[in-house]
């Protein structure tokens, strides 16, 4: 069952250790300083708990737009992980929302990450826009996923999300295409052959560029 959640609270600021990438797609080419994450996507559900996450912006608002704001949302989302002990399986970041994939020993953490990501993230936008006070984030949604080809189809579903949305003819054009370049050539193949059609996922999101 999807369960949403409004809550937030004030959180510290990070520090971020990012590597270098390029972004594709741009108008003119550039590097941006998108945090590296080392680790490959696992092949089966660990105990004891794996959760897919959809989280979106109030309104829907594209808060996040331009690459310099979404690699800094998905810096957070990185480094946050690493913090709260997550592994993050795939992740989609767009302007106006996100989708993780990730899995916890200490699952009943993973409110306290969304909470200390949405706030900071809501406090760099609000300085940057000079809007103190404005809502940024709306609310998540959290599912567990207790069944192989559940975790199999929601790894594909989050990879190619970017092609749902009509950003990248290919999921792996997208600038933050991890998945594609940790997973091994037969996994990939195997999580991308999984359909997505009848899932129930909150994705109710229209993002036409991420400029």
């Amino acid at each position: 069952m999807l369960r949403p959640s409004e809550k937030r609270e004030r959180a510290p600021a990070l520090q971020e250790n990012p590597a270098r990438i390029q972004v594709r797609g741009e108008p003119s080419p550039q590097s941006i300083n998108l945090r590296s994450w080392p680790h490959s996507p696992v092949h089966y559900l660990r105990d004891p708990g794996t959760y897919m996450v959809t989280a979106g912006t109030y309104n829907h608002e594209l808060i996040f737009r331009g690459a310099e704001r979404l690699t800094k949302l998905t810096n957070h989302i990185l480094q946050l992980a690493e913090r709260y002990e997550w592994s993050l399986q795939a992740w989609a970041v767009f302007p106006n929302h996100y989708h993780l994939v990730g899995s916890s020993q200490l699952p009943e953490s993973l409110r306290s990450l969304l909470r200390h990501l949405h706030s900071i993230t809501a406090i760099e936008m609000n300085k940057s826009d000079k809007t103190p006070g404005r809502r940024v984030w709306f609310q998540f949604w959290e599912t567990q996923i207790t069944f192989p080809r559940s975790y199999l189809s929601r790894l594909n579903y989050v990879h190619q999300n970017a092609v749902r949305h009509g950003l990248a003819r290919v999921a792996s054009q997208y600038p933050a295409g991890w998945f594609a370049r940790k997973a091994t050539r037969s996994f990939y193949q195997t999580v991308c052959s999984f359909k997505t059609d009848k899932l129930n996922v909150s994705d109710e999101f229209e993002v036409t560029s991420i400029e």
